[in-house]
């Protein structure tokens, strides 16, 4: 399974918004797009989810929703992000087609080591910087460091929170594989250009994960 280095999570104050916000990445060049829809209804959600679906088919760009597995084996979504690290994930991967992906969330090395014993495709690492909001402290370029190196595993790791086009080069000393971005690429969607430049992110180029 073939994991774009390069990841959208949407943004939005309304699930318009994040429609809105998705069109514009989709039509600025982002491969996978993750629509991270929080405290909407469950009609809310899969109404927003299945507009969605149909704009990122027509750019061919990838859709994966965050948590909501029925509904994205429902969609036959590209896949699902599991955002709680203590989510059973080998039931969501039963539940997905063999094809969707299965994305997760880790906040440090012990739970890196457990999603990497439960099938997931690739691993979200948080935070690379502080957050707002938030008790999770920040990792940092050492933290980075420390974690891939302890896990010598090909599953993409991918890092998340508050990464700017100025911090790529540097965090891709560090071992990971990719990035997510919200902030920085809602704010200037051009920004996904100078993204994929930095990450050398040409579909060609992409990590090719197998089990």
């Amino acid at each position: 399974m073939i994991i774009p280095k390069l990841h959208y999570v949407s943004q939005g104050n309304t699930p318009e918004e994040h429609l809105e916000n998705i069109q514009k990445a989709c039509t600025s060049g982002i491969e996978l797009v993750r629509l991270n829809l929080n405290g909407y209804s469950d009609k809310e959600v899969r109404k927003t989810a299945e507009e969605v679906h149909k704009l990122t088919a027509h750019y061919q760009t990838r859709l994966i929703l965050n948590d909501n597995y029925k509904l994205a084996r429902d969609l036959k979504a590209d896949g699902v992000h599991i955002s709680d690290p203590n989510t059973d994930f080998i039931k969501v991967r039963n539940h997905l087609y063999t094809w969707q992906m299965l994305g997760g969330t880790a906040f440090n090395l012990e739970q890196c080591e457990t999603l990497l014993t439960k099938e997931v495709d690739y691993i979200n690492l948080e935070s690379f910087k502080a957050e707002v909001n938030t008790v999770q402290h920040a990792l940092g370029l050492n933290g980075y460091m420390l974690i891939t190196a302890a896990l010598k595993t090909e599953t993409p790791i991918l890092g998340f929170g508050g990464i700017t086009t100025a911090d790529v080069t540097q965090l891709l000393t560090t071992g990971i594989s990719g990035i997510s971005i919200s902030d920085a690429i809602t704010s200037d969607f051009n920004s996904i250009r100078t993204f994929n430049k930095l990450l050398n992110a040409s579909v060609t180029e992409e990590q090719r994960h197998t089990f």
